[in-house]
């Protein structure tokens, strides 16, 4: 758990039963900055999975619309790759989401005032014009917006 911490650049994934692995995670959201930003995957043989962001469902601030989705996005970006075999559409998910986190909107755990709503249509509207910008690659040309 220290190397975790002090070494987080050493670690890809962690493998560890589900009550370590909650421990484990909560710590390393302070690496991230917010319980809200990091996806989680419980795994078994084959590929099926549960996936969630690491703060589960929020019970304290469910359907207020102040929790940030950042955490269940790249959950399904976890899914996307792991279960369903879709490497590029992962990675078009990722690449929303980091264009959203550097750009903004921000939500109030990393120290904006966006919304859960105005997050996740940040984000979809991040996807739209990565996708656009994909197939404009493939056909020669390149999609402004």
């Amino acid at each position: 758990a220290m190397l975790l911490l002090t070494q987080p650049n050493r670690y890809d994934v962690v493998v560890t039963e589900n009550m370590f692995g909650d421990i484990l995670t909560d710590e390393a959201a302070a690496l991230a900055g917010s319980l809200g930003l990091l996806p989680s995957a419980s795994l078994g043989e084959g590929a099926r999975g549960l996936y969630e962001p690491i703060h589960g469902s929020a019970p304290d601030i469910a359907g207020k619309g102040v929790a940030n989705p950042v955490g269940a996005i790249l959950s399904v970006a976890m899914l996307l790759r792991h279960s369903l075999g879709l490497e590029e559409e992962a990675s078009a998910v990722e690449a929303a989401v980091e264009h959203v986190l550097e750009h903004g909107p921000r939500s109030r755990d990393i120290g904006g005032d966006a919304g859960t709503a105005a997050i996740r249509e940040a984000v979809v509207a991040a996807l739209d014009e990565h996708v656009a910008n994909s197939e404009a690659f493939f056909s020669g040309a390149r999609a402004c917006g």
